[in-house]
């Protein structure tokens, strides 16, 4: 299969969800502007909702699905119980709604060391691939998250990046024919991780050149690291899998922040993105009232329209 194709129907097509005619389980016939599906399939995760449906992730779900939000993302997924993690994947297909990413099971941001080239860093990486295929398959989801982990300083950068690329297709050739891709995150959470811009995993991806090794352009890192979030997302859009949203100070929801996301959204939604957008952030408002004021501000950054 063309690699184009590949990315258009394993990575865009198969991680949304919107038309509304599909959305047969809402209790309501009609539904108010207020909780229409958003033009762009923004995901929640855990807690985001609890104050209003409780602790259980699948009452949250079903919440967010009430008030137009069309997926989710949980970090934390590998780690859950095998029947909790069918019991939330028969519950997004029930719902209509798409699955965004897990992060690879077993493996921490700065515990990875794949830039180290080291054989027992490789051989964790390969069987975390294995993993997360059958757990990919239990909740419908295309999309692994991996951060590569810290940067080695006794070796030059470019040694570096080769171990990262060599580790990468050892790993795509795992997952690539169970249609999973992997989304690495440059991250700015301490000067040690090896991947911090997105030009750098861009990069990785050229190398590896597989659909299965994308990038995972979360917002909030790349405001951080350098800003120019609109141009350097540009750059390298061929290679973005997978978007995640942070305001920043503070990694809140849209509005909270220096962020302008109602532009940033348009510009992604008029280039035709079609993904899962993750909302890997905190809640700026406490209880209830906070929660609804999250949903407001993404009401308001996503009208754009």
């Amino acid at each position: 299969m063309k690699r184009r194709n590949f990315v258009q129907s394993s990575v865009l097509a198969g991680a949304s969800i919107l038309a509304s005619g599909a959305l047969k389980a809402s209790t309501s016939t009609t539904l108010a502007d207020s909780d229409k599906p958003f033009h762009l399939n923004y995901g929640i995760h855990d807690g985001m909702f609890k104050n209003h449906a409780g602790a259980d992730f699948i009452d949250q779900i079903k919440f967010a699905y009430e008030r137009g939000f069309r997926a989710i993302e949980d970090n934390g997924m590998a780690q859950r119980p095998v029947d909790q993690q069918k019991k939330i994947g028969d519950t997004l297909a029930k719902l209509g709604m798409a699955m965004g990413v897990f992060v690879q099971p077993g493996l921490g941001n700065d515990t990875n060391m794949l830039a180290t080239g080291q054989a027992d860093y490789l051989d964790k990486f390969i069987a975390s691939c294995k993993e997360a295929v059958e757990v990919a398959k239990r909740i419908n989801s295309k999309l692994v998250t991996v951060v590569p982990g810290d940067f080695v300083r006794n070796l030059p950068m470019g040694i570096q990046t080769a171990n990262v690329i060599e580790a990468m297709k050892k790993g795509t050739a795992i997952v690539e024919p169970h249609g999973l891709v992997i989304v690495m995150e440059p991250l700015s959470d301490n000067p040690n991780l090896f991947l911090r811009t997105p030009d750098q995993a861009y990069a990785i991806c050229k190398a590896v050149g597989s659909p299965s090794c994308k990038i995972l352009y979360d917002m909030y890192h790349v405001q951080r690291n350098q800003g120019n979030i609109i141009p350097t997302l540009d750059w390298v859009y061929d290679e973005i899998g997978y978007y995640q949203i942070g305001d920043n100070p503070g990694r809140k929801e849209p509005g909270t922040g220096e962020v302008n996301y109602k532009n940033i959204f348009k510009h992604i939604y008029n280039k035709g993105y079609k993904g899962v957008m993750g909302m890997e952030h905190g809640t700026a408002g406490e209880g209830k009232e906070g929660e609804l004021a999250l949903i407001k501000a993404y009401r308001e950054a996503d009208s754009f329209m």
